[in-house]
């Protein structure tokens, strides 16, 4: 099956600055793809080469099986884009403003309204349809934006840090429509800042550093890359610490962290073999008394700030293979 998005040592300079220095990114169809990186790391600039906003200096970009750089008329036919702010007409209904763009796409009035009503139907946005824009909450004006987008039936979705500014309701609602737009054949390619959006959303996860891909997996294949299950147990007392986290020492393959403030421990251990209830009688024994004792996964946060540690403090932009 043709890949959605094939990136081959793509290349684009500023100046003497390398925004993207060699990255590699292969998007399989059905599903979304989170690309994830520090600030400065080149997704927005890889999105806007994928958009055919901008030409590349090396490398190979295809979407779809079309070269982005020789057949740009037929990428765009291919994509939808919606960036980090709605942009929409806040004196027109949302109606007219689905239809107007539908219009720019060159389909014609009937095809417009038909088209428009789809998409409305699809966002959940019928009832706020013959609305002005500017009654719009914060959320719908962002849902009304993506079906702007999607008017034109786009195989590729490209969003650009779409839930920025939205109230917890707001993000929730625009991920089941993301959800929806995947089920009925639409692939969508997301950069964010939120860790827990591209663990709720992605099938794939994308870390680039410096331009380059230095990380890529499902969420989970990730999260388990920078370890298993991490226990966490609250002391009751203060000067009780230092004999806890002696005692978890022996448990778990790695210096527990100490948190002096919520008199915390926490040690990442493989329970292959053994149950919660056997680290707490480990403890038990010790006559050190406990609040409470967790057992966690990593977190997506947690091993994007693994990966990408080494390359914040040093530079380092070596590829970190995940998963099979």
């Amino acid at each position: 099956m043709t890949p959605t998005i094939e990136a081959r040592s793509l290349v684009k300079r500023y100046g003497k600055l390398r925004a993207l220095d060699g990255l590699e990114l292969v998007a399989e169809p059905g599903q979304v793809v989170a690309l994830l990186g520090p600030n400065g790391a080149g997704k927005t600039t890889f999105v806007r080469a994928v958009a055919t906003l901008l030409s590349l200096d090396g490398g190979e970009l295809r979407l779809a099986g079309h070269d982005v750089r020789r057949e740009p008329a037929a990428v765009r036919r291919l994509i939808g884009l919606a960036g980090q702010f709605a942009a929409v007409e806040p004196a027109m209904s949302g109606r007219e403003n689905v239809e107007m763009v539908a219009r720019l796409f060159g389909q014609s009035r009937k095809q417009a309204r038909a088209n428009a009503q789809r998409v409305l139907d699809t966002l959940g946005l019928t009832e706020h349809a013959d609305r002005l824009v500017r009654t719009y909450s914060g959320g719908l004006r962002r849902r009304l934006d993506l079906g702007a987008s999607l008017v034109g039936s786009p195989r590729l979705l490209l969003l650009d840090e779409p839930t920025t500014g939205l109230d917890p309701r707001s993000r929730t609602e625009l991920w089941e429509a993301i959800r929806r737009l995947v089920d009925q054949g639409t692939d969508v390619l997301l950069t964010t800042q939120y860790l827990d959006e591209a663990d709720q959303l992605a099938r794939q996860v994308v870390i680039i550093d410096h331009g380059r891909t230095i990380a890529s997996g499902t969420p989970l294949e990730l999260k388990r890359s920078v370890g298993g299950s991490v226990v966490e147990m609250h002391a009751r007392h203060g000067n009780d610490l230092a004999r806890l986290a002696e005692t978890v020492a022996r448990l778990g393959d790695a210096t527990p962290t100490i948190d002096e403030g919520s008199r915390r421990v926490s040690v990442p251990i493989d329970l292959a073999g053994r149950s919660l209830a056997d680290v707490l009688l480990s403890v038990q024994r010790t006559d050190v008394e406990i609040d409470d004792i967790a057992l966690r996964q990593p977190t997506l946060e947690a091993a994007f700030m693994e990966l990408t540690r080494d390359t914040v403090e040093f530079g380092r932009t070596e590829r970190v293979e995940i998963g099979a």
